[in-house]
């Protein structure tokens, strides 16, 4: 494997990745992304009858890239196969697929997630000899594999009742994409923050004690903040349920970004920033929203138009809790595993440095950890300079070919057509980025909130930047993951180069209330960090002021 050569693994169209992840994939990330991404996404594909019938990831020069595979390509599949996929999509339509599977999700699924995370979690690295380390660091590949897989298992049903809503209310009232998930506004608890409970309690606490008050009003260094809040008679226990609540959970995709744990800075800037002004969340003009956007649907398409709302918000928080509640989780205890292992081997001379544990496998930190032959310290070190040091705009767009368009909607037999519809949507509404001309000054984007807000700009390039992150800041940056909700206490706006009206930073900044301007394009490289910028919700204008 090669990180200097871009060799697709075979004569497909690859795209590249450039909503997920800003810098090349770990090496220890690679193995299990490879293998449960494409699984996860076959099934729910599967599960809904499209027509899209894979969606392939292949790491190729270190960057991750995609490819969209229909069902059947190349004569795979007869006749009698298609025939059977698109009855499976009527069906799934007619008899609200989503639902079943979001009870399964609440009943089955989320709490089966949970209790393995905790049953990982429960295990100290640092307590482990290191053949224990290494069969654990196995385990966390393994776990890994299997959250990846459970993440993109659910992105159908996620997915399709709200394509489904906007590719009617698109076509029925003229209304912008922005206009129509504004309606959704409320029904994504979980986009507000993983930990909002447990941070919301603390800040009670503090709020109620003279002590606590004190402590996070010094000056110390904040993990010795963090620290005083643990032993404070009033604080302590409140404390420790947020900081266990967050401590493993990464704040990106991948083991090379930190969790929540590692930055305490902005812990503490979040817990501030909770104890001193509540978030009034969503503003309370939803019913004045839908009674406008109702007005310009046509007679015939009422009922329909509000069927298609009400799915949309029932299974609209699947969105963003498939991704918490698996992979999200199962990256930070990775990581906390490969730290130790990290540890004992920079101690050895074996790696040189504890962090470059991230760019080795399970079986090579393995193979380290029992003392067997296995990459040279000097080799781990240059993966791990190759992957901080670039981005994807080192990286080619595309390799191979130009994807062929896909067929007409009117081309399609009449039952496949609703699911590509709205597969259409959804997908033009996850990536597509508006083309309009940004200048030196302005910049346009996606408008995703109402409301103005001036501030201060805080770049964030990967996730060790959100220790730099302060009340009132606007954070810019190329795009967001769900958890990103860890930093929402902090920001006054949020503003990325990628990303559409589905995308997470879009969804986040709905459901917590602040102005978000999404898909600018070239906001990190043209907004200078601590810039005053003025990011206007409604127009999807960003302006530096200074």
């Amino acid at each position: 494997m090669d990180d200097e050569v871009f060799e697709p693994p075979d004569d497909g169209t690859w795209e590249l990745d450039t909503t997920h992840n800003s810098r090349p994939i770990s090496w220890f990330t690679r193995s299990p992304l490879v293998s449960g991404f494409p699984r996860g996404f076959a099934e729910g594909l599967a599960r809904y009858g499209l027509l899209l019938g894979r969606y392939d990831v292949a790491v190729i020069g270190g960057f991750l890239y995609a490819q969209l595979v229909p069902f059947g390509a190349g004569g795979t599949a007869t006749p009698e196969q298609m025939q059977a996929r698109i009855a499976t999509s009527a069906r799934a339509f007619a008899e609200r697929f989503w639902r079943e599977d979001l009870a399964r999700w609440d009943e089955v699924v989320k709490p089966g997630a949970v209790a393995a995370h905790l049953a990982v979690e429960a295990v100290d690295p640092a307590a482990l000899s290191d053949e224990e380390l290494a069969a654990h660091v196995e385990r966390c590949r393994d776990h890994l594999e299997a959250m990846i897989e459970l993440h993109h298992r659910y992105s159908a049903p996620s997915l399709m009742a709200t394509g489904d809503f906007l590719a009617g209310a698109l076509q029925w009232t003229g209304a912008t994409a922005g206009e129509l998930m504004g309606l959704l506004r409320g029904s994504s608890a979980i986009s507000t923050g993983f930990a909002t409970v447990e941070l919301d309690a603390l800040a009670d606490v503090v709020a109620a004690s003279d002590t606590a008050r004190a402590v996070l009003a010094s000056h110390d260094r904040p993990q010795v903040v963090l620290d005083a809040l643990e032993a404070d008679p009033d604080a302590g226990a409140a404390t420790r349920r947020y900081l266990d609540a967050v401590r493993y959970r990464s704040i990106g995709y991948d083991v090379g970004e930190p969790c929540a744990g590692e930055l305490p800075a902005m812990l503490v800037g979040s817990v501030r920033a909770a104890a001193a002004t509540r978030k009034s969340g969503p503003g309370d003009d939803g019913d004045a929203a839908l009674t406008a956007v109702r007005a310009r649907v046509p007679a015939e398409h009422l009922a329909e138009f509000d069927d298609r709302l009400h799915e949309a918000r029932l299974a609209n928080r699947l969105r963003d809790e498939r991704a918490t509640y698996s992979d999200g989780w199962a990256v930070g205890l990775a990581r906390r595993a490969l730290l130790e292992a990290g540890r004992r081997l920079a101690d050895r001379g074996a790696l040189a440095d504890p962090e470059h544990a991230v760019d080795a496998d399970a079986v090579e930190l393995g193979a380290l950890l029992r003392g067997e032959p296995g990459p040279a310290a000097q080799e781990v070190a240059e993966r791990f300079r190759r992957r901080t040091t670039r981005t994807v705009d080192d990286a080619p767009a595309m390799i191979g070919p130009p994807p062929s368009p896909p067929p007409p909607v009117e081309e399609l037999p009449q039952p496949a057509r609703r699911a590509a519809l709205a597969v259409g949507v959804a997908m033009a509404n996850l990536f597509g980025v508006p083309q309009t001309a940004n200048s030196a000054t302005v910049l346009r984007g996606l408008a995703v909130n109402t409301g103005v807000y001036e501030g201060p700009a805080r770049l964030v390039a990967d996730g060790a930047d959100f220790d730099r992150v302060q009340p009132g800041d606007v954070l810019v940056t190329r795009m967001t993951s769900p958890y990103f909700t860890v930093v929402l206490p902090l920001l006054g706006a949020i503003v990325t180069d990628r990303g559409g009206q589905l995308s997470h930073a879009a969804i986040v900044a709905r459901e917590y209330g602040i102005p978000g301007v999404v898909g600018t394009r070239e906001a990190t490289r043209l907004i200078p960090d601590g810039a005053r910028v003025r990011v206007d919700g409604t127009s999807g204008e960003v302006r530096l002021l200074r």
